[in-house]
């Protein structure tokens, strides 16, 4: 109450709260008491607390000597039930509905209108004035008259010479006005007025700069590709990706998206070609443009201003279910419906599209976290959205996705979640829309359109160049449930491009191990990115130079409705060590995101967890990282144990799991964890049986694996797909692979 708070907000670590003599328990049922009361008496209440809030931040300014300036009043609004709040100046309910409208559309690019509104808070700031000491007027320039120039000078602006008067600036006069252009010279200094702008001395003989002339829009850049714009667009593009990135981990819900980073943003082109990306989850991006593609075909003609898409559905650039896809097009801002012509030929010309692909805690299926390690169709893995309108004219359809998240045969566990992860997964696409705007505006469409080009042409002759030192190879990798994924790479005659085919994979298999196409082009993708040393954007371009072939019916292009929630994160692992393989680079990494969740119909939650990484020639493996198709962070422990009944009684780097080599491979991970009430937990990972190959000599890292140490103090051992009920007290081991050796070893 004496920090004006109307919801309490709760610490992480119990023992604070005990310090402060309340348990935990009275702190949640106080967060959860509900008080309704008449609008008028509200926001009579919200006022009331701003009053005396002000009034002690007022005497504490005063205390310390400084004059109240002002003091500002804010509320804390949000939608009911979803958890960003902005902040809007305390006035009258219409006045903050209508400057909370006013943010939320320029954050989330939609608004959801018959919501009611909550404050959560109300903040005072005072303004207190400084005790510099006050300025007087200029003395001694009564009756002087206005300076004339002492020489006149050539000067060349914006092209343009111009003769130009040259001041003394000891001889200017308050009041005196000096239009551009104008040079002011003084003891240690100089000013250059530009054409356009005026120069004033003010009565306290300060010299201010005014606009006078309504800048000319001009463009810093031509169409044509030069070294430096190029460089300069590299980084634009990506920068604007990271910050997309950086909006949703900010304003999503789930530990998933929030805390493990387990999500990816990127730009396209209108054609929905890859241009730019955030160095995000490289198993997304090298398989979102073809969700991107899906899109575009679906809607020719139909997407206008303030719509936005979803979908997951692993045949049509999805990878597995619990990723989710959410798509925005891109229109000249403030485009009306008549303008242009988009794709189809009809409405408004749609000049990009931006996208974010988020891991979802759950999405429905037969096990809590939506990573079931024996589901057989994908209807068992959770809800399918294909092509859905998520967003339509502005205003989110929450009704219409919430039937979609119920409706299905397993439905989605916690929709709340579902949708507040949307919510900012749409934020993130409409701050990728609105510095796009501002990239156009700066440098005009032209220029961004042709350099988004030139992007991929540097990408692509970058990786022609890489292909010329390359030779022919082939190489096999067995999986634990004795798939083979079997890859031959031949180098063209040209030495500038390469066929990558994977004939003689094994067939689609019954199991959730297969891979959409999409996964199996992102590997692609990603492998021949890492071998150019050149910092240029992982797109589209990198495959222009690459034939890939993939034969149908086989695991890596399976036909619905073939489950494939492994097949993102195992198969696409297998994948690329194949490639590495085939290329006689570098030795096999631990190949699996050894995916762990766990859950009941209250709690979902999904982990990947790291290992060690394959060495190679003059450089040995790292010990337990995210590598490859996987770029993901492990949950904060604190956070971890607040938002879930778990303790992590470990996580430590397993000591000689690396495989010996003259370089070692990296030590894969040991991590503990304690379950505090029941529920279902299941492992879906690799390398259990099958170890991680070394490479030159080099022996392989050791294989990964899983028990469960039950509190009664019998064992249960796991395979590596395998899911067990879980009691309190009990705990999951998970102990993951090395990494593969280089090397004979000493």
């Amino acid at each position: 109450d004496e920090l004006g708070m109307t919801q309490v907000y709760i610490h992480p670590l119990a023992g604070v709260l005990s310090a402060y003599g309340m348990g935990l328990a009275q702190v949640r049922a106080l967060r959860e008491e509900a008080v309704e009361r008449p609008l008028a008496e509200a926001v009579a209440e919200l006022g009331e607390r701003a009053e005396r809030l002000g009034a002690q931040c007022a005497a504490e300014l005063e205390a310390q000597g400084s004059a109240v300036d002002r003091v500002e009043k804010r509320a804390h609004l949000k939608y009911q039930g979803t958890d960003t709040s902005l902040a809007v100046p305390l006035g009258t309910p219409e006045e903050m509905r209508a400057g909370f409208e006013r943010l939320y559309r320029a954050r989330f690019s939609f608004l959801m209108p018959g919501r009611d509104l909550v404050a959560e808070a109300v903040s005072v700031e005072a303004v207190g004035r400084s005790d510099a000491p006050e300025e007087r007027a200029a003395a001694g320039a009564a009756g002087r008259p206005p300076a004339a120039p002492i020489e006149h000078a050539t000067m060349v602006s914006g092209g343009e010479r111009h003769r130009t008067p040259v001041y003394l600036r000891d001889d200017l006069v308050p009041g005196q006005r000096l239009p551009g252009p104008a040079v002011i010279a003084e003891r240690n200094a100089t000013t250059v007025v530009e054409p356009g702008w005026e120069a004033e001395v003010t009565p306290r003989d300060h010299l201010v700069l005014r606009r006078v002339a309504e800048r000319k829009v001009r463009y810093a850049a031509g169409t044509r590709a030069d070294p430096v714009m190029l460089e300069v667009f590299n980084n634009l593009f990506m920068s604007i990706a990271e910050q997309m990135g950086v909006r949703l981990a900010q304003t999503a819900y789930s530990v998933n998206i929030k805390e493990r980073l387990d999500f990816s943003c990127a730009l396209f082109d209108s054609a929905g070609n890859l241009i730019a990306n955030a160095p995000h989850m490289p198993v997304h991006l090298g398989s979102m443009g073809e969700s991107i593609k899906t899109v575009i075909a679906r809607n020719a003609g139909k997407m206008k201003p303030g719509d936005v898409y979803v979908l997951n559905d692993p045949y049509n650039g999805g990878t597995h279910l619990p990723d989710v896809t959410v798509i925005t097009p891109v229109f000249a801002e403030n485009s009306p419906l008549s303008l242009g012509r988009g794709a189809g030929g009809e409405g408004p010309e749609i000049l990009f599209y931006v996208g974010s692909r988020g891991h979802h805690a759950d999405i429905g299926g037969i096990t809590p976290g939506s990573m079931p390690p024996f589901s057989r169709t994908i209807e068992e893995e959770g809800v399918l959205l294909d092509n859905v309108l998520l967003v339509e004219d502005g205003r989110m359809r929450e009704a219409g996705i919430r039937a979609l998240l119920a409706g299905a045969r397993y439905p989605a566990r916690n929709p709340d979640q579902n949708i507040a992860d949307l919510r900012a997964q749409i934020a993130a696409n409409e701050k990728g829309v609105q510095e796009l705007r501002r990239m156009v505006a700066h440098f005009g469409l032209d220029v961004v359109k042709a350099y988004m080009k030139h992007v991929q042409d540097n990408a692509e002759e970058c990786v022609r160049r890489v292909i010329g030192v390359l030779k022919d190879g082939e190489y096999a990798c067995e999986m634990d449930n004795g798939a083979v994924i079997r890859v031959r790479i031949s180098i063209g005659a040209d030495r500038r491009s390469a066929v990558i085919d994977f004939a003689g994979t094994t067939a689609q298999l019954e199991s959730n191990f297969n891979a959409p196409s999409a996964v199996v082009y992102a590997a692609v993708l990603y492998v021949f990115r890492t071998l150019v040393d050149d910092d240029i954007p992982l797109n589209a371009g990198c495959l222009k130079p690459l034939e890939v072939r993939i034969p149908e019916g086989s695991m890596l292009n399976p036909k619905p409705p073939a489950a494939t929630v492994a097949g993102n994160v195992e198969t696409s692992q297998c994948i690329t060590d194949a490639l590495y393989g085939a290329l006689g680079v570098m030795a096999a990494s631990y190949g699996t995101m050894n995916n762990f969740t766990f859950g009941n119909d209250r709690h979902q939650y999904y982990e990947t967890i790291s290992g060690g990484t394959g060495a190679g020639p003059g450089f040995p493996g790292t010990d337990t990282v995210q590598a490859h198709m996987t770029n993901s962070r492990l949950t904060d422990p604190e956070v971890l144990e607040w938002r879930f009944p778990v303790r992590v009684d470990a996580h430590s780097i397993r000591a000689g799991s690396g495989g010996r080599g003259r370089w070692n491979g990296g030590n894969g991970a040991t991590r503990r964890i304690r379950f505090l009430e029941p529920m279902t937990a299941a492992i879906l990972a690799g390398h259990r049986r099958v170890p991680p190959y070394g490479m030159a000599g080099g022996l392989p890292g050791d294989c990964g694996r899983n028990w469960v140490e039950r509190a009664d103090g019998t064992r249960t051992d796991l395979g590596f797909a395998d899911e067990t009920p879980m009691g309190e007290g009990d705990v999951f081991v998970i102990e993951t692979p090395g990494g593969g050796g280089f090397g004979e070893p000493a």
